[in-house]
């Protein structure tokens, strides 16, 4: 008995084929013909169980048998938003760790000490439907484009989700008063609830950053006495808004 084979196919319920390059996949590399059943991940929570009708050199035709309901893990929204590392490598490797782990939104910033100011987002796009499809999750994260901090400070403070949000935290190596306590993330999260997160560069954010972060009403937070990379800090701080919504 084949094992069944998940494909992400956006909208796949009114669709009546795999796109190109997951047909190329199903025919060339995993072998499947007709009558051979699939499930379609259409990254908006769907399963759909399917079995494939036709295929010939460009074309993988299938049709749906039943559509199932998936429910995340997690509770709330979980959005994280990161400096890219100067190695690609490293945010690609955050971006596939913490989609199979499980959250909702990506944000890439450009900080003041940013040592990357470019993101070839189809390719973190591609890692994020791998990662979904390997850990058998329905929902694909969303990925935004790189934005500036000070434009996405700014962005928060506009979108009614985050408007009266209490849970968004700045994560930083300051322990400057005048910045404030700081709690561990993991402690100050409120499980049930939606939580917004921001990790700067390899350099850390400016002071001039987190007080801008902080006018808009983020809580500077640690991630602990570690000094850690950029895309381990924000890793963990995935794991701990995971963990804390699926209490």
């Amino acid at each position: 008995m084949k094992e069944v084979r998940y494909f992400y196919v956006p909208d796949g319920l009114n669709q009546q084929e795999l796109p190109e390059e997951e047909a190329q996949h199903a025919m060339r590399v995993l072998r499947l013909q007709a009558g051979d059943e699939i499930v379609l991940i259409d990254g908006v929570g769907n399963f759909h169980d399917a079995v494939i009708t036709s295929t010939d050199k460009r074309h993988c035709h299938y049709q749906i048998k039943a559509t199932h309901l998936q429910q995340k893990a997690w509770q709330g929204h979980l959005h994280l938003a990161m400096a890219p590392t100067k190695n690609i490598d490293r945010t690609e490797w955050f971006a596939e760790k913490a989609t199979e782990i499980g959250f909702d939104e990506l944000t890439f910033l450009r900080c003041q000490f940013s040592l990357r100011t470019l993101v070839k987002m189809d390719r973190i796009e591609k890692i994020l439907v791998s990662a979904m499809k390997q850990s058998r999750k329905a929902e694909k994260p969303v990925l935004n484009e790189l934005v500036s901090f000070k434009q996405f400070i700014e962005s928060v403070s506009s979108i009614n989700r985050y408007k009266d949000l209490k849970n968004k935290f700045i994560c930083h190596c300051y322990d400057e008063p005048s910045l404030g306590e700081k709690k561990l993330l993991r402690d100050v999260l409120v499980q049930g609830e939606d939580a917004l997160v921001l990790v700067g560069p390899e350099g850390d954010f400016s002071v001039e950053e987190v007080r801008l972060a902080e006018a808009a009403g983020f809580q500077s937070v640690s991630l602990g006495a570690a000094r850690l990379r950029t895309e381990t800090a924000a890793l963990l701080a995935v794991v701990m808004m995971n963990q804390k919504n699926s209490e």
